[in-house]
């Protein structure tokens, strides 16, 4: 799976762009980021044990990125921001509740079409984190200093 980091900066910066009233277009707009940044080649593994010590880092550096994007967001863009970022990550939810319910809360059709979309391969890991999280996160720091500046 795409680190949720990267699925968290790209909602972030779709939300920055989002109309604000517009808090479903941009739910829905997440979502779809969500799915093609799946179609992107990237890091994965059969290893449920790895996969695990790498998500639990993530998913705290994604809610780490989620807080610094709702300090640093104009508060006039903070609902389309925050609702594009639930709709980017809401796809991979199944992983949690997998974990914690045994099962994915989506149909089977849904987790069959997610599963086959992803591109995966364990030596994509760096390549995910430089590539993905360094450059949405310049792109979505400049975006927020665009957006302060206007509302300044």
């Amino acid at each position: 799976p795409m680190l949720i980091t990267n699925h968290v900066l790209a909602g972030a910066l779709i939300g920055l762009v989002a109309p604000r009233r517009a808090l479903t277009s941009a739910v829905v707009a997440g979502s779809a980021s969500h799915f093609a940044l799946d179609a992107v080649p990237h890091w994965g593994v059969d290893d449920e044990r790895l996969f695990l010590r790498v998500a639990i880092v993530d998913g705290l550096c994604g809610l780490a990125a989620m807080a610094l994007v709702y300090r640093q967001v104009p508060r006039a863009r903070r609902r389309p921001v925050l609702a594009a970022i639930f709709g980017s990550c809401l796809p991979d939810v199944d992983k949690p509740a997998r974990v914690f319910f045994g099962r994915s809360p989506f149909p089977q059709w849904f987790d069959d079409f997610h599963a086959g979309i992803q591109r995966e391969a364990a030596h994509r890991l760096r390549q995910e984190a430089e590539d993905g999280l360094d450059k949405a996160g310049e792109r979505t720091k400049r975006q927020l200093i665009r957006a302060r500046e206007a509302l300044e």
